[in-house]
């Protein structure tokens, strides 16, 4: 084993009940040493996300509990385990998709980070890998959106949105938006809509006909849930895709299959980054795609909110209160 010279003891946030914020509690931790395949990380960044939410109250239950939330984070290797070749001490890398990331320093696969070029902060790094990777499939694999395509993306002034309304302006696509406040429309517009709608002052489905003439869109990007259904679905043209990808609002009420026929033989579907990078293959792919178009300028990622992983608490309340826009850190 390879290492650089570390601390025995750590911090980490904990949940030993499913919870509100407050349920995040700061504690001590010893992190161990990497075992074979693993490094060990001194994280400097850490993303902040809905999914962190999810974990901590429960809706996405944990295999036990206490556990560390948090997906997502960039960092220098401090250690290297067994049989790890392509790393060394000192390297930046980052990752998305092994929970446990709000902690100082961690364990982590080798094969579950990648590193970080040159032209990217850790700060952005973090904040980039989930959101940004979650945008790459969605524009380039669940659809192939390009210039003949109209989407509608809910919330296009949060983390996924802003990034993945650039990309898809960039690719050609006419980018509808739909927003709670004048200020997130703003964003949306200096993020790539085309057109932005206020639900609360506007119908948004009547909206959208209005700017398609009638016909709808190809493809509803919706990670609001329950506040945006069905009229998701009646924002589609026929045989158009309904992307569910998250649920700020709460999950989407059951609702039969039929449904969809009757408005169109519309496709749904549920899908889960995690399944996108499931292979070292598939997670270098997409993630080198993600850092192409940050290279060429097409997506820029701001990081509007930092805050002290030590007040977890705080930054949960102000991203479920809809307090924060674009990205967001955890600084250890």
């Amino acid at each position: 084993m390879t290492r650089a010279k570390t601390k025995d003891k750590t911090h980490v946030i904990r949940v030993h009940e499913y919870g509100g914020p407050d349920v995040l509690k700061r504690e001590e931790a010893d992190i161990g040493e990497p075992g074979p395949g693993e490094i060990r990380i001194k994280q400097t960044a850490i993303g902040l996300n809905f999914i962190d939410a999810y974990m901590r109250s429960g809706l996405y239950p944990q295999d036990a509990l206490p556990f560390v939330p948090g997906t997502e984070g960039a960092g220098i290797v401090t250690a290297l385990g067994e049989g790890v070749r392509t790393l060394k001490v000192g390297r930046r890398v980052a990752y998305a998709g092994h929970t446990g990331s709000y902690a100082e320093e961690r364990l982590i696969a080798a094969d579950r980070v990648v590193r970080i070029p040159d032209s990217v902060s850790d700060e952005v790094a973090a904040a980039v890998m989930l959101k940004g990777m979650t945008a790459q499939y969605l524009l380039r694999q669940i659809f192939k959106v390009g210039p003949k395509t109209t989407l509608l993306f809910h919330a296009p002034a949060g983390g996924v949105g802003t990034i993945a309304c650039q990309w898809a302006s960039s690719l050609g696509a006419t980018v509808i938006g739909t927003v709670g406040s004048a200020g997130k429309a703003l964003i949306a517009r200096s993020h790539g809509c085309t057109h932005v709608i206020n639900y609360r002052e506007e119908d948004f489905v009547a909206q959208v006909k209005e700017y398609t003439g009638g016909e709808g869109v190809d493809v509803v990007y919706d990670s609001v849930g329950k506040e945006t259904f069905p009229g998701s679905l009646d924002c589609l043209k026929r045989r158009g895709l309904w992307v569910s990808f998250g649920q700020s609002s709460g999950p989407v009420p059951e609702f039969r299959i039929n449904l969809l026929a009757q408005k169109g033989s519309l496709v749904a579907t549920r899908p889960s980054l995690w399944d996108f990078i499931a292979t070292r293959k598939e997670l270098v792919s997409t993630a080198n795609d993600l850092f192409d178009v940050l290279a060429k300028g097409a997506v820029r990622v701001s990081v509007n909110q930092s805050f002290a992983l030590k007040d977890a608490a705080d930054a949960h309340r102000a991203m479920e209160g809809r307090q924060t826009t674009g990205s967001s850190v955890l600084i250890p």
